[in-house]
This record gives C-alpha cells, structure tokens and sequence, in this order.
C-alpha cells in the first residue's frame, strides 16, 4: 500500500474516533424524522386497532408511538412516510 494512502487511512480512522468520542464535529449529519403516527392515522381516518394492524404493529407499539414514548424507525417508518404522502395508494397496496 502506498506510504500516502497509508497515511490518509489512518488519519481518517482518528477522525472518525474523535467525532465517536464528541471531541470532534462530523462534516455531515443526516437526521431523518418519521411523521406523526397520530396524524397519519388521523389523516386516513382510522382507528388505533385498524391502523395498528395496517402497520402490522400491536396497539401498544402504535400508543406509544403516537404519545411519543417511542418512535418508529426502519421499516415502520418508512411505511409511515409512504402512508402520509400517498395515503389511497398505500392503503390499496396494504389491503391488497
């Protein structure tokens, strides 16, 4: 391996350790939020039940969600963006 290339490895690699520990800022940060469960199962109209099965989530998970106790990632939240902006398609996706 080239001495410099080497040398810009390992200098990424202490970068990377001095933002892990907050001693140093990262270039870039992505932060992606998931929609408001409640508004999302507000704007299509259905009930907690209805829409927990939708998500195929329990109700519980879907309280929690809504009284921001915790909050949907992967998967779930994705659905939830695609659920918000295209709701008729979604719906005919999910219920197909």
């Amino acid at each position: 391996m080239e001495t410099t290339l080497f040398d810009d490895l390992v200098q990424s690699l202490k970068e990377a350790r001095a933002i892990s520990k907050g001693e140093a800022p990262a270039s870039r940060r992505f932060e992606v939020t998931p929609p408001d469960a409640r508004a999302v199962r507000e704007q299509i109209g259905l009930s907690q039940s209805e829409f927990a099965s939708l998500m195929q989530v329990s109700v519980k998970t879907l309280q929690n969600w809504e009284q921001h106790r915790r909050h949907p990632t992967g998967p779930a939240a994705a659905l939830l963006k695609i659920v918000s902006s295209a709701p008729e398609v979604a719906l005919k996706s999910l219920h197909a």
